[in-house]
């Protein structure tokens, strides 16, 4: 029987412990996939080629609460380091930060007005390193002339397309060229691919100004390992209770042989079948619900050190599985029953009496 208990516990506790995992994965994944930029993107969709402000804030609106992680709105120019034509980003920096934390600074970011970081391709172009300095030339939007100098606070480094772009606060922007809309605003939300499509279905109609873009690389990639990662916990779970099925059955087919003596006394002395198997079921069900007990406390525990040496992050408790642990655990221990039941029920006290 304590074999039969342990069975129970440790099946329950896998149980308790990957559902657990499997309905915190898409969160903890969530925020793993966040690393990789932003997965929506909002652009302009009618004749003006920028985005306003007050469209801006509209479509957030739509952006669930406490899943926002960045939010950075963009704004490009063209100017020159020594005749030199690059490429200039304002852009809300601690936004910016957030929505793009893959992003290695060899340096700071830029703490004052006038710092800036530049692109490794640009620092290789100019020759600049931390703490360096460089001239900006160029029009404003209402055609005059700027000159401004800024100091680099640090290099960009991603392997990418942001290596060849300088990057200032929208403010530092704002002040040599005027103030104007946003040609992109990058967003990166903690959010399933189907929850990503209903949002930017609810912007595109709400929002006329405003055409929302997923960004298929992330969110698709992020939907296949997911559904990946939940098909693997659910095949483990579902091979662990059934072993845990088979192991308490033989436990108890091992129960009822030895006490087939016993059995047959009783029925020799007017026990009704329905005592026989009231007894072992209820022997059953009591393994259920103490061995469940076991495994949702245990669950958790398991749970926790999956999530903390997998994710690196805690887990938070799901009120619900302590019920539906103790259902299967129930379920599981009934089902394993049957046979053993049955076995006990097919006793005959004469042959079993005479000790054959």
């Amino acid at each position: 029987m304590l074999v039969a208990l342990l069975a129970v516990a440790i099946g329950a506790t896998v149980l308790s412990g990957m559902v657990t995992v499997y309905y915190d994965i898409p969160r903890q994944m969530g925020q793993e996939f966040r690393s990789y930029g932003a997965n929506l993107i909002l652009v302009s969709s009618g004749d003006n080629p920028a985005l306003s402000i007050e469209e801006t804030e509209r479509a957030k609106e739509y952006f669930p609460a406490g899943s926002v992680v960045g939010v950075a709105p963009y704004r490009y120019k063209t100017a020159k380091i020594n005749e030199q034509p690059f490429m200039i980003a304002g852009t809300e920096l601690s936004e910016a930060k957030k929505a793009s934390p893959y992003w290695f600074v060899n340096g700071g970011w830029p703490e004052s007005a006038g710092e800036a970081l530049i692109g490794q391709e640009v620092a290789d172009t100019i020759r600049l390193l931390p703490g360096g300095s460089f001239t900006l030339t160029g029009t404003s939007t209402d055609g005059g002339s700027f000159t401004r100098d800024f100091s680099v606070s640090g290099i960009i480094q991603t392997g990418g397309t942001e290596e060849a772009f300088i990057f200032m606060s929208l403010e530092d922007l704002d002040n040599l060229i005027g103030a104007g809309a946003f040609d992109v605003v990058e967003c990166s939300i903690s959010a399933t691919e189907a929850e990503l499509n209903n949002i930017a279905a609810q912007i595109s109609e709400n929002v006329p100004g405003v055409a929302p873009r997923l960004v298929k690389r992330v969110t698709q990639s992020e939907g296949a390992v997911l559904a990946k990662l939940q098909s693997l916990v659910y095949l483990v779970t579902a091979v662990v209770l059934l072993l845990t099925m088979i192991c308490v059955a033989t436990t108890m087919m091992a129960v009822v042989a030895e006490r087939r003596r016993e059995i047959g006394l009783k029925k020799a002395l007017g026990a009704a079948n329905k005592s026989i198997i009231n007894e072992f079921l209820g022997e059953g069900v009591f393994l259920g619900g103490l061995g469940g007990l076991l495994g949702v406390a245990l669950g958790f525990v398991f749970a926790q050190f999956v999530s903390v040496n997998v994710f690196h992050r805690s887990i938070t408790l799901q009120p619900m599985l302590i019920p539906a642990t103790l259902i299967m655990s129930f379920i599981i221990t009934g089902l394993a029953c049957l046979a053993p039941v049955r076995s006990a029920t097919d006793v005959d006290p004469a042959i079993v009496l005479r000790g054959e």
